[in-house]
């Protein structure tokens, strides 16, 4: 089983461990170590998803654990690793003969890089055999090639949508649909999927959060001993990694054979009708969404008595399996910190809490060598260290109901005030400093997108908001490859170009590479007058509505987010560019009214905001949107400051009401060069 380690070559696509971190070596991180060992045990429990700030040893964890995962047996020759036991009756290489002739190779571990194409992930056609011997083929991808091993993605929260879909179809079905440049391919694609995250890059999608068995946070040691170890360990084997691995071939063996055993006892566990109760009671107190949660408790749980040789599921490992396996699943709002929820958890186990059952009829637990934690603690590095709660949105006065005919609603201006805008502003600015406001219910805001289409097909960020030229959408036209670099073949017009020639067979010079339009990922930078002309009449409150309405649209369209706040005499970069859009809730529910309107100076940090974006990433570009009505009672005349931003898309969403309009706001769109939306009319 351990051969490999000598240096013998991993199979194609697979990640080269030779030597690797040794599995036994890692110091800490309990919950993630028994994840790992329990989705090696019972692959059903659909993979372990890692959070965690960065520089905590995740991927060194993962990749030592395809050291310790059982060979399989395959069809001689295979290139889908096909069970000879059970082929795949539409196996692309088939089909196979039973009693066919089989050869051991150990389990695959496979990378899926974030900037990975379409074609790399499910196959494409073999354009070698196509060219040169005029033969339709297909070459597998990386789903082929994780068929019955790991696949492992990296910064799983970043990668781009079109790619987490087929992760989601074959992690659904078990097996990957080519559909794509003359190839019609069906295979089988049942792998253990791990992914690793940095909560601050921003989060995944809950459909793809879902779709992982169990989630762990990590964390660096609190404490001066285990730091000092973690470090002496490395140097350990940085310094001879052959050595240093010798020196825990051992402990790894034994892991790996008591893998092999938990898996071999794993049909005999017994799950008695009480604990099945009991999941389901957890599960019904924790508010879950769907039964894949109660499923996979109770796979975790029969996992966990394998593992300790038991026979029987006790109302340990129920409680055990459900720390790792629900306090992902109950997130009713993707902008809802991570996390929130595990005190709820916590005092829905403690409601099952009773005194501690006997020893089950399959016995004790064996004695170990080598135990792995018991459980997951009950330390909060189960996850990230979001913040408690989402901020005072959730906890602030709800929307006020809507005003019966004939009254008007306690939001909106009093259309026969004497007074006028102008009045309530100048009141607000020296009464009411530093007042903070709370958002209502978000809505579904109007797109707003950037004119003209980005011509960067290689270039540009996979997302829902602008069009673009990109590597996946709708083919609508042909060219040659530039720069030698091919994404996608156009099968027909390569064709013709051969025709063309006289020529009865294409050649390199005839490729036709696919153009395709989809749409792009934007920055999304908002400008917010935070001024107390917005406290008049309750203003930032539906201020704060429009802007959380508009940070969930550009979660769902995949953007970057920033905002910049201005009152007083300045701006404030109060969120930098992230993928985060959660702090961003966060941070827009901190945001306080009061002072004056220094407009320009908004205008001004924008510009120094964009063009320090633009050094750090060129490809992805910005969309500005100012929140204002326009006013400016601080600083220079914000028209002077205009030129700073020649160039970027705009667009000014008017925020002035009342019986008196100045349309300051649709003068500032006008010199922008921007659309200009009133705050009243941004829902769809």
């Amino acid at each position: 089983m351990f051969s490999h380690l000598a240096g013998a070559d991993p199979p194609k696509g697979c990640v080269p461990v030779t030597p690797p971190y040794p599995f036994s070596a890692v110091v800490g991180l309990p919950d993630l170590r028994l994840a790992l060992l329990l989705t090696a045990v019972s692959p059903a429990i659909g993979g372990v998803l890692v959070r965690g700030e960065k520089g905590t040893a995740k991927s060194t964890v993962v990749r030592a654990l395809a050291d310790l995962l059982p060979e399989v047996e395959v069809v001689s020759g295979c290139r889908f690793a096909c069970d000879p036991a059970a082929p795949d009756a539409g196996c692309p290489d088939g089909p196979h003969t039973p009693g066919a002739g089989f050869e051991r190779r150990r389990s695959a571990l496979v990378e899926l890089p974030v900037g990975a194409t379409e074609d790399r992930v499910v196959g494409t056609l073999d354009l070698q055999r196509a060219l040169g011997d005029g033969v339709k083929a297909y070459e597998p991808g990386l789903l082929a090639a994780a068929h019955r091993g790991v696949l492992y993605v990296d910064e799983v929260n970043l990668l781009p949508d079109h790619l987490v879909d087929l992760l989601l179809d074959a992690a659904a079905m078990g097996r990957a649909h080519v559909e794509r440049d003359g190839v019609s391919v069906k295979h089988a694609a049942r792998f253990l999927l791990v992914g690793t995250m940095n909560p601050e890059e921003g989060e995944p999608r809950p459909q793809l959060v879902d779709r992982f068995g169990l989630v762990v946070g990590v964390a660096a040691p609190q404490e001066a001993a285990p730091r000092a170890e973690v470090v002496r360990r490395r140097l350990a084997y940085e310094a001879d990694p052959a050595a240093f691995a010798a020196r825990f071939l051992a402990e790894d063996a034994a892991l790996a054979a008591r893998i092999v055993s938990a898996r071999a006892r794993l049909g005999a566990v017994a799950l008695p009708d009480a604990e099945l109760d009991r999941i389901a009671r957890i599960c019904l107190a924790y508010r879950v969404d769907g039964l894949r949660a109660d499923i996979v408790v109770a796979r975790t749980g029969i996992a966990l008595a394998a593992w300790h040789g038991r026979t029987v599921v006790t109302k340990a490992d129920v409680r055990d399996a459900a720390r790792l396996a629900l306090p992902h699943r109950r997130r009713r709002d993707p902008l809802d910190p991570p996390g929130a929820d595990r005190d709820r958890l916590e005092e829905v186990l403690d409601q099952e809490a009773g005194p501690d059952d006997d020893d089950p009829p399959g016995g004790p637990p064996p004695p170990d060598d080598n135990p792995p934690p018991d459980g997951p603690s009950d330390r909060s590095d189960l996850s990230d260290s979001a913040p408690p709660s989402s901020g005072p949105e959730r906890s602030g006065p709800a929307d006020p109901p809507p005003a019966p005919p004939g009254q008007r609603s306690p939001v909106e201006p009093d259309q026969s005030d004497s007074l006028s805008e102008s009045d309530f502003s100048e009141m607000s600015e020296v009464a009411a400093p530093g007042q903070l406001a709370f958002a209502g219910l978000p809505y579904k805001p109007k797109l707003l997108a950037i004119a003209g289409r980005a011509n960067r097909q290689a270039g540009a960020h996979a997302g829902r908001r602008s069009p673009a030229l990109s590597r996946h959408g709708r083919v609508v036209r042909s060219r040659a490859p530039i720069g030698g670099k091919l994404t996608s073949i156009h099968v027909p017009d390569t064709i013709r170009a051969a025709a063309l020639r006289g020529a009865g067979r294409a050649e390199a010079r005839d490729v036709r590479e696919a153009v395709k339009a989809g749409r792009e990922a934007n920055l999304v930078l908002f400008v917010v007058d935070a001024s107390g002309s917005m406290a008049a009449r309750q203003r930032m409150g539906v201020v704060k509505t429009a802007v959380l309405s508009l940070l969930r649209d550009a979660y769902q369209r995949r953007d970057k987010v920033g905002m910049i706040s201005f009152r007083g005499h300045d701006a404030s970069l109060v969120l930098e560019p992230t993928a985060s859009h959660e702090v961003g809730v966060v941070r827009l529910a901190e945001l306080r009214t009061g002072g004056r309107t220094p407009l320009a100076a908004g205008l001004r940090q924008a510009a120094r905001t964009l063009h320090g974006e633009r050094r750090r990433d060129a490809r992805r570009r910005p969309l500005l949107v100012v929140v204002t009505d326009g006013r400016s009672t601080s600083g220079p005349d914000p028209l002077s400051v205009v030129p700073l931003l020649a160039g970027v898309p705009a667009v000014v969403v008017d925020c002035e009401n009342g019986p008196i309009r100045l349309g300051l706001a649709r003068r500032l769109a006008a010199a922008l060069e921007a659309s200009c939306i009133p705050l009243t009319s941004l829902g769809a």
